[in-house]
């Protein structure tokens, strides 16, 4: 078993091969995908390493997959549908197909379509997901009014909701499956295409619990192991590049001291 709470540099279908079966509660990852960025000339691969989640991933568990396709010769490649359908052949589950909307990315491609602004972030689960804590920010327009038959009128003061037997609208309500963030905070990550921290965060906070096991087998600057640790999860980084490694354990060093300041 790999020590805990730390980035491990080195190839990761050879560190996954060093984890027990089921184990791993949840993975939130974003690979790199096709070819986009060379990422200092490492490949990976997709079928190993999806083997070896599938492995070490506990029954009810979820990865959270965040990808996107690339254009080539007029064309979107499609990846990131095969990614899913390999995911349902070695027997899980596809549970929701998410999108993250990015802000403020301009134009990626030609002007022969629009602008692209978005991301899939496919939530795969062995199984029924063990643990679902939806998160509650959507704010309401119509919040403390009555909820009945499709009309809304203000709460009367005579007697309790509940004695009324009336469903009221609360302040906020769950959110939906297409999440957007601010911009990014490059700021010490070091990488040229870091994880946006809150998208890792929110995952993390949805799909585990405190003292759970996070992973992300493309660690990069460490943005997953760097929130799963603000959260109070264990987690466990995977990490090819050394000078990525280096960058994460740094940050992560680095929230350490600020996290035993406060």
């Amino acid at each position: 078993m790999l020590e805990l709470d730390k980035i491990h540099c080195g190839d990761n279908c050879d560190l996954l091969g060093q984890l027990p079966r089921e184990c791993i509660d949840l993975v939130v990852t974003s690979p790199p995908y096709d070819d986009l960025r060379t990422y200092g000339g490492h490949s990976w691969d997709f079928f190993g390493v999806a083997w070896q989640l599938k492995r070490v991933l506990k029954p009810g568990g979820v990865i959270v997959w965040v990808v996107a396709d690339a254009t080539k010769d007029g064309s979107e490649t499609g990846t990131s549908m095969e990614q899913a359908l390999h995911f349902k052949r070695l027997g899980l589950n596809l549970h929701d197909t998410m999108v993250y909307k990015q802000a403020g990315t301009g134009a990626k491609g030609s002007n022969l379509a629009y602008w692209q602004a978005w991301e899939y972030m496919l939530v795969v689960s062995n199984g029924t997901p063990k643990t679902v804590n939806r998160l509650a920010d959507r704010a309401n327009a119509k919040a403390g009014m009555i909820a009945a038959s499709g009309n809304s009128q203000k709460v009367a003061a005579v007697g309790t909701r509940e004695e009324r037997g009336e469903r009221v609208v609360p302040e906020f309500s769950v959110r939906q499956n297409v999440w957007e963030f601010p911009a990014h905070d490059w700021a010490g990550t070091q990488h040229p295409a870091p994880f946006h921290f809150d998208l890792a965060r929110d995952h993390i906070a949805t799909w585990s619990n405190p003292g759970d096991l996070v992973l992300d087998p493309f660690s990069g600057s460490g943005t997953t192991a760097k929130a799963a640790k603000e959260l109070g999860r264990r987690f466990l980084g995977l990490e090819i590049n050394p000078e990525y490694c280096a960058i994460a354990e740094r940050r992560i060093a680095q929230q350490v001291l600020e996290l035993e300041a406060v």
